[in-house]
């Protein structure tokens, strides 16, 4: 994207040098030169208001902010109307001289829960755009940030991508406040620890760090908050952006970073040691390290009974063989190990094929490539039209294209099984994973047959054995072997038998009695 092309310094805008003085200058006794300053950087901007009153009918005042992120009703309760109510004579917060004092403004004047001083152009600026109104008094050399910001959001609803039949239907928003505050309300413990960032030239978005004290390595932290300094964009809109950032092997297909809209993922993922990445404006949240199988594991594993769990998760493994080999596997022996096959089923699939004038490789490989295509065209499709596309594309497309000779049969079996076998992949980025390798797969399975499907195997491990997320093992669970490890691996291990709770740092949480 052309907006985010490093650009060179002579082609900068210029933004501190046009303005008197720079953003950096500290704010003056004088009123009307601090209001000047800021009105030449808001300058064509009808959004911001600047409300000049009196307090106690004889000391000048001005109220900055942007129409629309602020709580007007507070505003008016809360600070215009207490201050130009004030008597300039009786009053505590007065001087001789019938000015307000710091001490008095702050203490006896406004009744706003949130009050923080501002000494520099700069921080009132980035005061008014966070959507917190500054008021500037005149004889004083700071201002005041009042935490009055309010903006439409939406209502917590459940994370359509990442829905559960038994489970908190609690999802994340774009509002930061609120995602903190769903962390906040499930751990009620103060080791739940969050470091907010600035990022974006531009932008100036907000990005906290959440870790639990004590549980998470300080490595983990130190490391997070490192690789976040290192960002340099104009501006980070989504979370997308950081995890293309802050990812061990970004040229890797495998994702090293889970991204979740649920809370109780964050929640558990902090619990286990693990770190919390929250963007304001995106309700993705981030999480890392991430091993291989914990893409594989979803929440509800967690919430319902050990031998069902288990059993969803087997066939989720099960699921994944079947989405990166069964192409592969179809294509290698019919174009190289027919033995294989039983002779009447062989018979079956040679009358299939025998009007198709393609080889098994190519007719695949556009069976595979329409499939995409109309899963795709469902995905950017409105809701109420995406669906119906989709299941209709395939049912005539598939029925047409057998009549008319291009494709057999067994093929648009085989090619309905494996996109149904990457729907069971819990996490989407993963399903993407083996969504491109399986194109690769069937290149090797139709040049080499099933040798070429071993050696695309052992290629895959030996890759996934060299990954790290956040400087841990991508094959973590195994490596090192470890009991308390295994035991949430293969199978969802009872609550009751755990003695240990997973942790990512090799610390174990013995349980008491």
């Amino acid at each position: 994207m052309r907006f985010f092309q490093r650009r060179k310094k002579g082609n900068l805008p210029q933004l501190a040098a046009a303005k008197p003085g720079g953003t950096q200058d500290a704010l003056t006794a004088g009123i009307h030169d601090n209001v000047q300053k800021i009105k030449n950087i808001y300058r064509d901007c009808i959004d911001v208001v600047f409300r000049s009153f009196q307090i106690a009918g004889n000391t000048s005042a001005v109220l900055i902010y942007i129409n629309g992120l602020v709580n007007m009703e507070e505003i008016n309760e809360n600070v215009l109307r207490p201050l130009m109510n004030q008597h300039s004579s009786g009053g505590q917060g007065a001087t001789p001289a019938g000015q307000l004092s710091v001490t008095g403004l702050l203490e006896q004047q406004l009744t706003v829960a949130k009050v923080n001083k501002v000494q520099t152009i700069d921080e009132c600026i980035q005061s008014i755009a966070s959507g917190n109104p500054v008021l500037l008094v005149d004889g004083q050399s700071e201002g005041f940030a009042l935490g009055l910001s309010k903006w439409e959001k939406r209502a917590i609803e459940e994370p359509v991508a990442e829905s559960v039949i038994r489970g908190p239907r609690e999802g994340f928003i774009e509002s930061l406040e609120t995602n903190l505050s769903l962390l906040r309300r499930r751990i009620r413990s103060p080791l739940l620890k969050t470091k907010s960032v600035t990022l974006g030239k531009y932008t100036k978005t907000e990005v906290v760090i959440c870790y639990m004290e004590g549980i998470a390595p300080e490595a983990f932290v130190a490391e997070t908050e490192k690789r976040l300094g290192r960002i340099e964009l104009d501006g980070v809109l989504e979370t997308g952006y950081l995890e293309e950032l802050i990812e061990d092997h970004p040229y890797s297909p495998f994702p090293q970073v889970l991204n979740t809209e649920r809370s109780d993922v964050a929640i558990a993922s902090l619990l286990e040691g693990r770190i919390v990445i929250v963007q304001d404006g995106s309700p993705f949240v981030l999480v890392m390290p991430v091993s291989f199988y914990s893409l594989l594991q979803s929440s509800e594993d967690y919430y319902q009974r050990t031998l069902i769990s288990t059993l969803i998760r087997w066939l989720r493994y099960l699921f994944l063989l079947i989405s990166l080999l069964l192409p592969s596997i179809y294509i290698a022996i019919l174009t190289f190990h027919q033995e294989m096959i039983p002779t009447s089923l062989l018979l079956t699939v040679a009358a299939s094929r025998e009007r198709v004038p393609f080889p098994a490789l190519v007719e695949a490989l556009i069976m595979e490539i329409v499939f995409e295509a109309l899963r795709e065209a469902g995905v950017r499709l409105p809701k109420q039209t995406g669906a119906a596309v989709s299941i209709v594309g395939a049912l005539v497309i598939g029925q047409a294209a057998v009549q008319a000779g291009l494709v057999s049969a067994p093929m648009i079996m085989i090619v309905a099984l494996t996109g149904i076998a990457s729907f069971a992949v819990p996490r989407f980025t993963a399903g993407i994973a083996l969504r491109m390798l399986r194109f690769p797969m069937m290149f090797l399975a139709g040049s080499l047959g099933l040798l070429g499907i071993m050696l695309g195997v052992l290629l895959i491990l030996i890759h996934m054995a060299s990954l790290r997320s956040l400087g841990v093992p991508y094959l973590n669970a195994h490596v090192p072997n470890t009991d308390h490890k295994a035991k949430d691996v293969l199978a969802r291990t009872p609550w009751w038998k755990l003695n240990a709770s997973p942790r990512v740092n090799e610390r174990r949480n013995e349980r008491q009695g």
